[in-house]
C-alpha cells in the first residue's frame, strides 16, 4: 500500500508524526507538503494528493488541517476522490465501509495526536463493504 498525506500549517506536526507511525509499519508514503509549519495555501498540497490517488500513484490519502473542512472541499473538486472529515474512529471506518472514501481529512485542532495516529490505522485497515452501498457510490460522482 502507498499512501499521499498533504496538509497545511496546521496539520504539519501530525502529519510528520503519522508519516513515522506509517512507514515503522512497512507502510510506503509520499509526502506533498508541506515541509514546515510556516503559513501556506493547502490547495498547494492538496491538489497533487488527490491527483496521485486518481493516477492510481498512490492507493488511499491523508490529509491534515486545523479543522479538516477546507482540505476535503479541496480533495473532493476531484471527480474520482471520495474524502470524508474524521475526527473519530468510528467515522473513518464507515467512510470506508459504506462510501469508498479514498482520503481521510483529520482536523489537527479537534483531536490528539493519538487519536489522529488511531483514525489513520484503522482507516488504512478498513475495505470497502460493497453490496448495497455500491450503487449509493456510484452515484456520488457528477
Amino acid at each position: 500500500m502507498k499512501v499521499a498525506l498533504g496538509g497545511d500549517h496546521a496539520g504539519y506536526e501530525y502529519k510528520k508524526e503519522i508519516i513515522a507511525l506509517l512507514e515503522n509499519k512497512g507502510i510506503e508514503t509520499t509526502d506533498f507538503g508541506p515541509f514546515n509549519s510556516d503559513s501556506c495555501d493547502y490547495p498547494d498540497f492538496i491538489h497533487p494528493v488527490a491527483t496521485a490517488i486518481e493516477n492510481d500513484e498512490c492507493d488511499l490519502g491523508i490529509i491534515i488541517c486545523g479543522s479538516g473542512n477546507g482540505i476535503a472541499m479541496t480533495a473532493n473538486k476531484h471527480q474520482e476522490i471520495r474524502c470524508a472529515v474524521a475526527w473519530d474512529v468510528e467515522l473513518a471506518v464507515l467512510a470506508r465501509t459504506h462510501n469508498d472514501a479514498n482520503i481521510v481529512a483529520i482536523p489537527a485542532r479537534f483531536v490528539t495526536l493519538e487519536k489522529a495516529q488511531m483514525i489513520c490505522e484503522s482507516f488504512l485497515s478498513t475495505s470497502f463493504e460493497g453490496g448495497r452501498h455500491q450503487s449509493r457510490v456510484d452515484k456520488i460522482r457528477c
